[in-house]
């Protein structure tokens, strides 16, 4: 009975690190995929690849910079508008809203997390460029028009209703997992500060430091969406190969050229382009959960660190 329970746990060993050893195998399979089809690219344009701004395929010449200075752009605006609504959204949850309350608003939000990006996509066609357009627009211009950010034609699609987008879709991710993320912090916590003298708003902030490691976590899980988004914001954005200060004027992300463009793609050198476009994207994807990885132990040190003072 002893050598089949040593067999069986052997089998058992195994079978988990063939599942695990899949992922990595996944992840190079597609690494050395998008590295080879990428070389006609790559050998021709070399590094200078991700530094040029020109985009012209009649004329192959294609660049990278446009696309990823949209990118990183669009998915700031997204995080600087999601972050402080989603963490107002999961503290008034858990710690303030009557659970008859509660309930119904995370039903909405997490409804949110549901509907299909071509559905935010037609929205921001027909509602929010206008509104941008016609509204907020003009009062950014009056109030703010002297920075750069907010100079330029007001057409409602461009960069800042692709932020916009992208913080509406990221919001209900956020929120749900700092929402668990504050319900699996000790209610003893709650209690003792609160026996100290504290008031409501420095409980919370009790709350929100030893709940600080998972925060950043769903503020990078976020961030891989915004960056990865494709189809909401290819609808939004203008789909103009350009680098403008102005958050009015069109743009372009990696993930919305690769879909607009990869059909069209018929020679070499294009398709190429676009796959180490699609590289780059997931280059940058992953040095994103790196230093988030890096942020996280960070935090969760210092937290550590904290509570033994």
């Amino acid at each position: 009975m002893a050598q089949i329970g040593a067999l069986g746990d052997k089998i058992y060993r195994s079978v988990l690190l063939i599942a695990a050893s899949s992922i990595l195998l996944i992840v190079f399979a597609i690494f050395y995929m998008m590295i080879q089809n990428s070389m006609p690219t790559i050998q021709r344009f070399g590094i200078g690849f991700l530094f040029a701004s020109e985009w012209n395929p009649s004329q192959q010449m294609y660049g990278a910079l446009p696309f990823i200075y949209g990118t990183v752009v669009s998915s700031l605006i997204a995080i600087l508008i999601a972050v402080p609504v989603s963490l107002g959204i999961a503290i008034f949850l858990v710690e303030q809203a009557p659970a008859k309350v509660a309930r119904p608003i995370a039903f909405m939000v997490e409804l949110l997390a549901a509907i299909p990006s071509v559905v935010y996509g037609l929205w921001g066609i027909f509602v929010l460029a206008p509104f941008i357009r016609n509204h907020l627009g003009p009062v950014l211009q009056d109030y703010l028009g002297f920075l750069p950010l907010f100079q330029g034609r007001l057409t409602g699609i461009g960069m800042l209703t692709g932020g916009i987008i992208l913080a509406i879709m990221i919001t209900p991710i956020i929120t749900a997992v700092v929402r668990d993320v504050l319900d699996a912090v000790p209610t003893t916590q709650r209690e003792a500060a609160l026996a100290l003298g504290a008031t409501k708003w420095e409980t919370t902030m009790v709350v929100l430091g030893n709940a600080a490691s998972g925060i950043a976590g769903a503020v990078v899980l976020g961030l891989g969406r915004a960056v990865g988004e494709t189809m909401a914001v290819t609808m939004v954005i203008g789909n103009s190969p350009q680098i403008s200060a102005s958050l009015f004027e069109p743009a372009y992300t990696i993930a919305s050229v690769l879909a607009a463009n990869f059909a069209d793609a018929t020679e070499e050198l294009y398709l190429s382009a676009l796959i180490e476009m699609g590289l780059v994207l997931f280059l940058v994807t992953l040095v994103i959960n790196a230093l988030a990885k890096l942020l996280i132990m960070s935090v969760a040190n210092k937290t550590n660190a904290a509570k033994h003072v």
